[in-house]
């Protein structure tokens, strides 16, 4: 296979096609997330929004003024929703946070652009209305998986004083990318993908994290699987070398590919769910 082609690009970035086992996982993402959403202490369904999918579901903290983690679902900008991986919650909560896991619309029938702006509206939400629920928001971290650790990623690195005078300059104090996407202009050359998130060039270089300058203030937490294709370590590598000044941890998890990664989030005994601790100043 040539580096470069077509046929290439959807090797690298077509994670449902390399993993053979990804139906067990997504089923273990559902059911372990319809146990969660089954417990109490969840507010659903609140529109930060005007769209349908505009929408988040909190998961109170066990005490008041706790730290929140806000979660951004993945999905490449055009699949899932805010519950299908709800089963991160609960241990969350156990050690300390209020979470949020946030909706949004999805391509093809908006552009990766409005999700970047529906994603930033959430979380001028979030700062404003936390207190209501029992969070801190002087201390929010945004984790997300894959297209959400991408989206986690520019919200970091966002001016949120240009956005709105009113909200904090520090309103994110950290994110956690998992398998992220910092580098959007090899997905315009993958077949499976490009039809859908409909991406230009001068949009994947307007939308990629790391051809951003590192943001002034904050701290980056970047968790990748070993057993990930090439590009997703070169992402990971890549977003590591540009923002280096604000990039706290860059960890490999042996043997994880890009789907079952995600569970170390969930596990409490984990490097990666330590990580977040830490960023939420729960270690």
């Amino acid at each position: 296979m040539t580096p470069g082609s077509p046929e290439w690009f959807d090797d690298q970035y077509n994670n449902r096609a390399r993993i053979p086992g990804h139906p067990a996982i997504l089923r273990h993402w559902a059911d372990a997330s319809a146990r969660a959403l089954a417990e109490p202490g969840w507010v659903f369904d609140i529109a930060y929004g005007a769209g349908p999918r505009e929408r988040l579901d909190i998961r109170r903290p066990l005490r008041e003024g706790a730290p929140v983690l806000v979660y951004i679902h993945g999905g490449y900008w055009r699949a899932l929703d805010r519950k299908a991986q709800a089963f991160l919650a609960p241990p969350l909560v156990a050690a300390g946070a209020m979470v949020v896991m946030l909706g949004y619309a999805l391509c093809p029938a908006v552009t990766i652009d409005e999700i970047a702006r529906q994603t930033a509206q959430a979380l001028a939400w979030v700062w404003r209305h936390a207190p209501a629920y029992g969070g801190d928001p002087s201390r929010i971290v945004v984790a997300g998986h894959s297209a959400g650790g991408h989206l986690a990623t520019l919200l970091l690195a966002k001016d949120w004083a240009a956005t709105d005078a009113a909200l904090a300059p520090d309103l994110v104090k950290a994110a956690l990318s998992i398998s992220g996407v910092y580098d959007l202009e090899p997905l315009r050359h993958a077949p499976f993908l490009a039809d859908d998130i409909g991406l230009g060039a001068a949009a994947a270089l307007r939308l990629s994290p790391a051809s951003m300058p590192a943001p002034a203030r904050g701290s980056l937490a970047t968790v990748v699987g070993g057993d990930e294709s090439e590009e997703f370590l070169r992402q990971a590598d890549l977003i590591a070398g540009a923002w280096a000044p604000r990039v706290v941890a860059s960890e490999r998890v042996p043997g994880r590919n890009h789907m079952d990664v995600l569970r170390e989030l969930a596990e409490p005994a984990s490097p990666t769910h330590r990580l977040a601790l830490r960023l939420l100043g729960l270690d």
